[in-house]
């Protein structure tokens, strides 16, 4: 139903962007959760100390994926590797790296039933954060509704219309955060 107030035709624009980055940003905090394979992604995130400040790795080099279970981190500065080392092994991602003097490798164990089972509980609990993010929006949304409804700027047949909008895109978003969740699941159940 499209009606003609542009506070509501904003906040549904708003509404679909705030969803998005939602699922946006599921995707990319499940991109940093290990799951057996080496993917370049679990250190995107990764800090390290260099030239007095903190910088991205991403921003110091090259990270590539020699294999299955191994990365390979290039350096264009190959004085910080010492620091590259020290950040991944106070990062917390589980890799011991092994440092050649040129590059760094981290070689991913085979992860264990349990340790699986831990990450599957992890990504659901960020798969319900962002759930939780949907609905919040979803509130802010009709609260904009209510109170376009309130000071009459839209009628009671065009509020339920806007609210029926609003749960439509909202249940669409929850189906793919689902999906998003299922298929993380999947893939760290698979051995």
């Amino acid at each position: 139903m499209m009606i003609e107030n542009e506070k509501i035709e904003e906040m549904m624009l708003e509404l679909e962007e705030k969803c998005e980055n939602t699922l946006n940003a599921l995707e990319r905090d499940y991109g940093a959760i290990r799951t057996g394979r080496a993917n370049p992604r679990i250190l995107d995130r990764l800090e390290v100390e260099a030239y007095g400040g903190m910088s991205k790795l991403v921003e110091l080099g090259n990270v590539s994926a020699l294999d299955a279970k191994c990365l390979q981190i290039s350096l264009w500065d190959k004085s910080l590797l010492k620091a590259v080392e020290k950040a991944i092994l106070c990062s917390n991602i589980g890799l011991n790296p092994s440092n050649d003097g040129n590059v760094i490798r981290l070689v991913f164990p085979d992860m264990t039933e349990e340790r699986r089972r831990e990450l599957v509980k992890q990504a659901k609990k960020m798969g319900e954060e962002s759930k939780v993010a949907v609905r919040n929006h979803r509130r802010e949304a009709m609260d904009v509704i209510k109170k376009a409804k309130t000071a009459k700027e839209i009628s009671e047949d065009e509020a339920s219309g806007c609210e029926a909008d609003v749960e439509k895109v909202v249940s669409g978003y929850m189906t793919k955060v689902e999906a998003v969740i299922s298929a993380k699941e999947k893939e760290l159940m698979s051995v």
